[in-house]
């Protein structure tokens, strides 16, 4: 993994859009009829009970709020992400940059279109790499927006009183679990921090669907 390195040649407000983009590219999205169950609530032994399933996720649709706070600035962002095996697309819209960009990709190319052009790479963390001259743990986030650690890698996993993830340390990032969600049968994440060294990103789901229609 590449870590984090701030690229001095580059404006800051474009770092600022490229970076929120590249964190919903690996994070939030929503849509569908089935909408998460706030009033459920949590207890012993459900996390565990769940595990099997949540490793076989492998598809989503989720709407939510990224917000991203450096040293030099703060910003946020709405986001809507379908991710599938062989497929994703991130709609970014917010406050900063120039209104909506889009992020899809297959295996083997990814494409960023915004106000400014279209740029392609083979990967998410090629695009990054290109446009940043840094990159984020992308596959990583896959798994951490599920409440797992990354796999084959080492980290280290604090639970709360009902054995839910409270803290996840892994590639040098920290991530926070502040509140869950119940929805399609699963308890998913729905406030989160990610902090590294002086990064921090804290993310919002307000709709999970797991599992999505392929022609949704």
């Amino acid at each position: 993994m590449t870590h984090p390195r701030k690229e001095s040649t580059m404006p800051f407000r474009h770092s600022i859009r490229l970076t929120c983009l590249a964190m919903g590219l690996i994070l939030l999205a929503g849509c569908a009829s089935r909408t998460p169950m706030q009033d459920a609530q949590r207890d012993i032994g459900q996390w565990e009970a769940q595990q099997e399933r949540l490793a076989e996720l492998q598809s989503w649709k989720l709407q939510g709020k990224a917000g991203l706070r450096t040293p030099q600035d703060s910003t946020s962002a709405n986001l809507d992400w379908l991710q599938t095996p062989y497929y994703f697309r991130i709609l970014l819209s917010g406050p900063f940059g120039s209104g909506r960009s889009v992020l899809e990709g297959r295996e083997g190319r990814v494409s960023l279109t915004t106000g400014e052009g279209r740029t392609e790479a083979e990967s998410p963390k090629a695009l990054m790499q290109q446009e940043l001259g840094w990159s984020l743990p992308v596959s990583a986030l896959t798994d951490w927006i599920r409440g797992l650690p990354a796999a084959d890698r080492p980290h280290h996993m604090e639970k709360d009183e009902l054995g839910f993830p409270a803290r996840l340390e892994q590639d040098g990032w920290q991530i926070v679990y502040r509140d869950w969600t119940h929805t399609g049968e699963l308890w998913l994440p729905r406030r989160m921090k990610l902090t590294y060294d002086d990064l921090d990103v804290t993310l919002v789901v307000t709709r999970w669907q797991p599992e999505p229609d392929e022609d949704a």
